[in-house]
């Protein structure tokens, strides 16, 4: 059995990439650049989440029951939590370069599992990708804090987890709307723990509610619509797309120096990506 993409499927694929790469522009902005603290910027960024995917569902659907269920709900929050207090210890480059690393042998080891078989194409494509990755960031990457590199590995495993989850959803708007609120609880029970040592700026505060009900709320339901087109295989190694747009837009948006060594591996990642979603999986 094997899958082709659909331009549908494409096209989706690639607004949640770009969602995924704002969002880890604001988390950068809001921990680096404002006093908010990881566990505060977590909680706006869920609570607003689960609230601009409630008003979606009730604008489109006339108030839709809400669907997902709580392993997603768990993933979810374990990720956004992990997310978030890794950036605390870790330098960019090296967080994503763990966070990534994670969510595509956790979501390939599954797909082998399940009997997906990449050909060579997109063996060749992956391994392109994931050099022209390992270009960009390892030279610049020194050694991680271990507590750093233990948070931003679980969350890709979170991460990788919740999206094989949801590559079986029919109805993706309810299923996100019901993943976010469902992770409201963690989000109380997380704050009433940390209580004293929350702290927040406007600003931070600001970048925490986009995070959380554009890149986040808005970019996860996209990312679920898209999910049922791609194999294990297309969904784990797209994501390598997401630290080099990442890195462009910074270089664009918060005056970042572009590098020949930067525009050579985006052409390496996504000329790699290429290879990969015009291949086909098979399933044996």
């Amino acid at each position: 059995m094997s899958k082709a993409l659909t331009q549908r499927t494409l096209f989706l694929t690639g607004l949640a990439m770009l969602a995924f790469a704002g969002n880890s522009l604001l988390c950068r902005l809001a921990l680096k650049n404002t006093p908010i603290d990881a566990i505060s910027f977590t909680s706006l960024r869920l609570l607003a989440g689960a609230l601009m995917l409630w008003l979606l569902l009730r604008w489109r659907n006339g108030g839709g029951q809400i669907r997902g269920n709580w392993r997603s709900a768990a993933a979810l929050f374990t990720y956004a939590a992990a997310f978030s207090l890794a950036y605390v210890h870790l330098d960019a480059g090296t967080g994503a370069l763990l966070l990534f690393a994670a969510v595509q042998i956790s979501m390939l080891v599954h797909g082998l599992l399940q009997g997906e078989r990449p050909d060579r194409a997109q063996v060749l494509g992956f391994a392109l990708a994931l050099g022209g990755l390992l270009a960009l960031l390892l030279p610049g990457a020194s050694a991680p804090d271990l507590k750093g590199a233990l948070l931003m590995l679980l969350a890709g495993v979170a991460w990788g987890f919740y999206s094989l989850l949801g590559r079986g959803t029919r109805e993706p708007l309810a299923a996100s709307s019901g993943n976010f609120l469902r992770t409201l609880p963690f989000v109380a029970v997380q704050l009433l723990a940390y209580w004293p040592q929350l702290q927040g700026s406007g600003l931070g505060v600001l970048y925490a509610v986009l995070s959380g009900a554009l890149t986040s709320g808005l970019g996860y339901f996209i990312w679920y619509s898209a999910l049922p087109g791609l194999s294990a295989f297309q969904a784990a190694s797209v994501q390598l797309s997401v630290p080099i747009i990442a890195a462009l837009a910074g270089s664009l948006l918060l005056a970042e120096a572009i590098s020949l060594r930067l525009l050579l591996a985006a052409l390496a990642v996504l000329g790699g990506i290429g290879l990969i979603l015009r291949a086909r999986v098979s399933k044996v």
